[in-house]
């Protein structure tokens, strides 16, 4: 049985604000352990019994693909990556990932997860999983449904009807699932975030599980239910696919087809359609295809799920102190509870206080109530409304050669440091307004600069004089790390124009 991992890492998690940006959003930090939420996910599906896993495919945008390929090699699972040229939601994604999947006459079992959910028992999901491809296999869609354990108002729900293959009662259908064919269910609906009365009584009535957004069924399986669904859709994603190139781990889909594909998520475009044509009078229609569509199932899911979607959220999967506390990084806490501190650098000290988030890093302090978590998106919307650049971008800025920090900034000059990984290569550039000095700390770099091409060691420098061109490399083992002193009438990034870049941007 051959599983394909499918991993979507859309999503700017503007919740986790100040962690989570724009430019470098939640997926790709490591806030639970070393691993990132992407490779969390990815690795989370290592040693399923009896399955041949297929390497990682990840569908993302090109903002982060040279950070999803880095974090894909560094975890030893490097796949492909699939770059949407303007995001569509869910539907659109998961089909160009079924179309790259059936390549060569190949027909596997996709196993469809959002990239940035935690989950904390690897075993159980593992468990319900390889019930979930048994299933899969026979031509059934199946995604799975959280057990819940308060009435959650921020999450959709899917309510389990009759056992699978049995039109009889479902029993208490949400409660105790256990991950073995016999716990699936057949969906008898979806239904939207509650508010809190109708949440409880979704809880009360045993019935109604939290919708994951994870899925398995067989690439020809979406195929054929988004041709009877959205034929629309899949004829986009079909024609964007035809003018598709490959780079490496990158493929690129046709830019001007994809962005006049309609947008939509997996739940609107197939699965309700799956759960209500398959109902006649409420009674599901004991698994068999009803105008062509395959049977939808759901089976319960108990494993410390989360879809960490504000800072409350992330606060209840984490490991507590006997206070309820949870430390990350330089903090101090006294006489306190229930509080989440986290310091990226500085030392953050918390004294007499209950219930608070308190958040540190380089450009950005977030202090917030845990239950007003939810409002941060808003101070994330009042600074893009400023302009200001905390709101999308850190002051940490990963590039495919390494990174560099904004160190310190004034009229006419800019501070940054800069490290360049072995064998990295930023582009062969000139600027318009600036002049730049460069100071290696550590580290060799080889620079060409105007007609010359030459090496500066260990404290020594160099001078780019505005308008000349330029390109710096490690040709050495270990990282290059330099000082960049700018000097000009203005530093935007977008003063850069790039004349050869071997990453293709």
């Amino acid at each position: 049985m051959l599983l394909q991992p499918i991993v979507l890492s859309g999503g700017s998690g503007t919740r986790l604000w100040p962690l989570s940006r724009e430019k470098y959003p939640k997926q790709l930090l490591p806030l639970m352990g070393d691993d990132s939420l992407l490779q969390a996910t990815v690795r989370r599906v290592q040693g399923i019994a009896d399955v041949t896993l297929a390497a990682p495919l990840v569908v993302s945008n090109e903002e982060y693909r040279f950070v999803i390929a880095e974090q894909l090699r560094l975890m030893g699972r490097p796949g492909a990556i699939v770059l949407e040229p303007v995001g569509k939601n869910t539907a659109p994604a998961l089909t160009l990932a079924a179309l790259f999947a059936t390549q060569k006459e190949a027909d596997p079992i996709l196993l469809v997860m959002p990239a940035d959910h935690v989950i904390v028992d690897k075993a159980a999901f593992q468990a319900v999983v390889r019930a979930g491809a048994d299933l899969a296999s026979q031509g059934a869609v199946v995604t799975f449904g959280i057990t819940p354990d308060a009435p959650e108002t921020g999450y959709g729900y899917i309510q389990a009807g009759a056992a699978y293959g049995d039109a009889g009662n479902a029993g208490d259908a949400g409660k105790g699932g256990t991950g073995v064919p016999g716990a699936a269910r057949h969906i008898a609906r979806f239904v939207e975030k509650p508010n809190l009365q109708t949440a409880q009584a979704y809880l009360d009535d045993g019935s109604y599980l939290w919708n994951s957004g994870i899925f398995m069924m067989r690439a020809s399986v979406w195929l054929d239910a988004m041709a009877v669904c959205r034929p629309d859709i899949l004829a986009a994603c079909k024609t964007a696919w035809g003018q598709g190139t490959t780079d490496g781990e990158f493929v690129r889909v046709g830019k001007e087809a994809f962005a006049a594909c309609p947008s939509d998520s997996i739940d609107y475009a197939v699965m309700e359609r799956l759960a209500g044509e398959r109902l006649a009078g409420g009674t599901p229609q004991n698994g068999l295809p009803v105008a062509g569509l395959p049977p939808a199932v759901v089976i319960p899911l108990s494993a410390g799920w989360s879809d960490v979607g504000s800072w409350d959220a992330l606060w209840q999967v984490l490991p507590k102190d006997g206070a309820g506390n949870v430390l990350q990084g330089d903090v101090l806490l006294q006489s306190c509870r229930n509080t989440l501190a986290v310091s990226e650098g500085r030392l953050v000290a918390c004294v007499g206080v209950s219930d608070l988030i308190v958040v540190e890093t380089a450009d950005a302090v977030l202090v917030a109530h845990k239950d007003s978590t939810q409002d941060v998106k808003k101070i994330v919307d009042s600074l893009k409304q400023q302009g200001r650049p905390e709101g999308h971008i850190h002051r940490k800025v990963f590039r495919p050669w390494g990174w560099y920090d904004g160190v310190d900034a004034g009229a006419r000059f800019q501070v940054k440091r800069i490290v360049v990984k072995p064998a990295g290569i930023l582009s062969l550039q000139m600027h318009h307004h600036r002049a730049e000095h460069w100071i290696v700390v550590s580290g060799t770099a080889k620079v060409t600069k105007g007609s010359e091409t030459f090496l500066v060691s260990e404290n020594e420098s160099t001078f780019i004089p505005l308008g000349t061109t330029h390109r710096l490399e490690n040709p050495g083992r270990v990282p290059l790390e330099m000082i960049e002193v700018q000097s000009g009438s203005y530093l935007g990034e977008d003063d850069i124009v790039r004349f050869e870049d071997v990453y293709g941007r």
